[in-house]
């Protein structure tokens, strides 16, 4: 009588389910480092676009805004971007200007906003520090 070969080993199994898993698990590292990549651009990109308003305010009025509420207030932004690592639009952190020598004026505004996301980015830099 013929015995058949039919079916799979136990060992056969286990090297096609480990083949899988390792398959599995670089594509799921490939994907966290793609998202990573992607909040990382929209970042620099916020960051353009609201500098870039802010210089915009300044060349208009000859003075930095009060708030970044200011420039969604007066139509220089559609509304304050949310920064894709906290998820909020609170968490900017700005910077004031100096005072210019010889105004009398206190309130000097807001000449620039970075992260208020403390994390360190791909390229090992921080990205609130980020200009």
């Amino acid at each position: 009588m013929k015995r058949r070969d039919s079916g799979w080993t136990l060992i056969e199994l286990l090297i096609v389910i480990t083949l899988i898993m390792i398959l599995a698990s670089l594509a799921l590292t490939q994907y966290r480092n793609s998202i990573t990549a992607a909040k990382e651009a929209a970042l620099k990109s916020d960051l353009f676009l609201m500098r870039d308003a802010i210089d915009q305010y300044y060349a208009d009025k000859g003075r930095y805004p009060d708030s970044l509420q200011a420039l969604v207030s007066e139509s220089y932004l559609r509304a304050i971007p949310a920064d894709p690592f906290t998820r909020s639009a609170d968490t900017w952190q700005t910077e004031n200007a100096e005072p210019e020598p010889g105004a009398s004026s206190a309130s000097t505004g807001i000449y620039n906003v970075k992260s208020g996301y403390d994390g360190i980015a791909s390229d090992g830099s921080r990205y609130a520090d980020w200009n």
